[in-house]
């Protein structure tokens, strides 16, 4: 039962009445003092792993050397001993704010972010993870341990809107599988991030869009490949893995806009791409708005390193298919999530590594 809603039989008069409706009242509002967490039908649920949201970096150490047994006893001992927090922390907390605007505007509606601990922990280890949780007091209440298996089989059972781990074959599984996902890293240093505003980076290419035309800078050069961009200015680039993630976000930011909210919208979303605005800017626009998406900056580089934008504009997350660039972006303090996808899989730095 969600809340108070019989009273008992009792004897007496309008003063026992009045004494059960204050008791109904008191034990109504410890319940509501954490909210409930959306149905999965509805909501838009983002999937972390445990070494994601939490820094275990000794921990996983420790099973690397000393195997499973180990690791699963002294996190055993040390379950009352909160873990750190981890690259997705920030990311999480601000969707929670996000969550927290959106019931105040809408408090029945079950639109809101849904935040799943997807992990291939072992179940055992699940009761220091749940401590963390508690301790933080985040709103996770879905829980996936596989046990050392991969979690990728329950990710559509979950109905997953975006994995983060820090495995990147268990990512690149997961986007074969159709599903947006990101290896998470861990900035160099620190950044202050908005707490008030969910800010989230694109790139274009291979992220956002299909990795089209990056084959064809790749393999023919930027010549033919702004020739290429300049005669099909008019058709939409097909969607990239991460585009349903943002069609999410815009769903959510929509939310706002219909009660006016829109310059107060906690929602933000920036593409940074190393495109040319000039010469191959208006085909990603125009992709975007035949899409019915909006993206409230855009930036285009030219090549230009994406690192000090990115220091300015301080997302909590942000996601581009180039490591060269995740690299650049991890020394500036920003959290950084690599989308293995596309033909630039094969090139570092511009250079071929495998062959198409």
């Amino acid at each position: 039962m969600s809340e108070v809603e019989q009273k008992p039989s009792v004897p007496g008069g309008d003063g026992e009445e009045q004494d059960w409706e204050e008791a109904k009242r008191f034990f109504n509002s410890l319940r509501s003092k954490k909210p409930r967490p959306p149905k999965p039908s509805s909501a838009i649920t983002i999937a972390v792993s445990s070494r994601t949201l939490f820094n275990m970096v000794e921990e996983r150490k420790l099973y690397e050397e000393e195997g499973l047994e180990q690791y699963v006893s002294y996190n055993q001992q040390h379950e009352n001993q909160p873990l750190k927090p981890g690259a997705a922390f920030p990311f999480v907390k601000a969707l929670m704010t996000v969550n927290t605007h959106l019931r105040e505007l809408y408090p029945d509606s079950e639109e809101l972010f849904d935040i799943v601990l997807m992990t291939n922990n072992h179940a055992q280890v699940g009761v220091r993870l749940i401590n963390s949780i508690n301790h933080y007091d985040l709103l996770i209440e879905r829980f996936c341990m596989t046990g050392g298996q991969s979690p990728v089989g329950y990710l559509k059972a979950y109905m997953t809107n975006l994995y983060l781990s820090k495995d990147p074959e268990t990512v690149k599984e997961a986007i074969e599988e159709g599903i947006a996902a990101a290896t998470l890293f861990t900035p160099d240093k620190k950044m202050e991030l908005s707490e008030s505003q969910l800010r989230v980076a694109f790139d274009g290419d291979a992220v956002l869009f299909s990795d089209e035309s990056e084959i064809i800078v790749k393999q023919q050069g930027l010549d033919e490949f702004f020739e290429h961009e300049k005669a099909n200015v008019n058709k939409p680039l097909a969607q990239g893995p991460l585009k349903c993630f943002l069609e999410a976000l815009g769903k959510l930011q929509r939310k706002f806009y219909c009660k006016n909210e829109r310059m107060h919208c906690p929602i933000r979303t920036f593409l940074v791409t190393a495109r040319s605005a000039a010469s191959s800017g208006a085909r990603v626009l125009k992709t975007l708005r035949s899409w019915g998406l909006e993206i409230d900056e855009a930036l285009f580089l030219a090549g230009a390193p994406k690192g000090p934008l990115l220091e300015k504009i301080k997302p909590h997350i942000f996601f581009d298919d180039q490591m060269f660039h995740i690299e650049g972006a991890r020394e500036s303090g920003t959290i950084a999530a690599h989308v293995p996808y596309g033909i630039g899989q094969k090139y570092n730095k511009g250079k071929l590594i495998e062959k198409p």
